[in-house]
């Protein structure tokens, strides 16, 4: 059976792991959530490196097929580091976001949009300059909308005002807007009202299912039911509420481990 490790800084990361879920409904998962060390945006490379390390040394203990980092700040810091110490590929969410907007895009003028760290990090707009040169990259930290996120706040006013706020002047600016941070797709509706429907939304954790379908085509698995299994290094008081909003349910059981 096909196994694959997947972690992230904290609970963002069970997007892309529900994504996994739709698109390879028969292959295990084993998901680790750093929520002692959460947010890794406000870390130094060199701590996101390190923290990325002992993530994966645990995943590696699973006996993954291969390992996704379900996190934007890791992708962008640490993922070449880790494909050339692992043994396993190694999957981040950046390029096959970057991969798509490219497939999308009419005009060439992008907008990217994550946390301050991923977007200062510059790994998104290197990305799609690689993946569709000459294209006109409008990158944006939109910090709130992790805090939105993880509080439901989702849609209704709020939700509007601090879209309309951070996007508003992106309105015929772009024709593609890519979600570069785990946190973002539970904001996808309301983003797309605000922008209108000539901006293309692309949701990095859909292109990352999508990147791991494509790797795990040479294993020959045999069937078998699929266990899923969800660690954490702490247990937030309301953890379960909030894995289920971005999981879609609550895990069946969580495991507190030391990394």
């Amino acid at each position: 059976m096909a196994r694959i490790g997947v972690f992230d800084s904290g609970v963002g990361g069970l997007t892309v792991l529900r994504a996994l879920h739709r698109r390879l409904p028969d292959a295990s998962t084993v998901y680790l959530g750093d929520t002692a060390r959460v947010p890794y945006g406000t870390k130094s490379p060199e701590v996101v490196i390190r923290y990325t390390r002992n993530n994966a040394r645990f995943l590696l203990g699973h006996d993954p097929h291969l390992v996704v980092v379900a996190c934007n700040t890791a992708s962008a810091h640490a993922l070449e580091a880790l494909r050339r110490e692992l043994a396993v590929p190694v999957i981040g969410v950046i390029e096959p976001g970057a991969r798509a907007a490219a497939a999308r895009t009419r005009s060439g003028r992008i907008g990217v949009i994550g946390t301050a760290g991923t977007i200062a990090s510059g790994a998104y707009q290197r990305a799609l300059a690689a993946a569709i040169p000459g294209a006109e990259v409008v990158a944006r930290a939109c910090p709130l909308f992790v805090p939105l996120a993880e509080e439901g706040w989702t849609d209704g006013e709020v939700a509007r005002l601090v879209v309309e706020r951070y996007l508003g002047d992106l309105r015929g600016a772009i024709d593609t807007l890519v979600l570069g941070c785990t946190h973002y797709p539970l904001l996808q509706q309301v983003i797309a009202e605000v922008l209108g429907p000539e901006v293309a939304l692309v949701d990095s954790a859909e292109a990352t299912a999508a990147a791991v379908e494509d790797a795990l085509r040479a294993i020959d698995a045999a069937p078998a039911p699929a266990d899923h299994r969800y660690f954490v290094t702490d247990v937030p008081a309301r953890f379960p509420e909030i894995a289920a909003r971005f999981l879609g349910h609550a895990p069946e059981r969580v495991e507190q481990v030391d990394v």
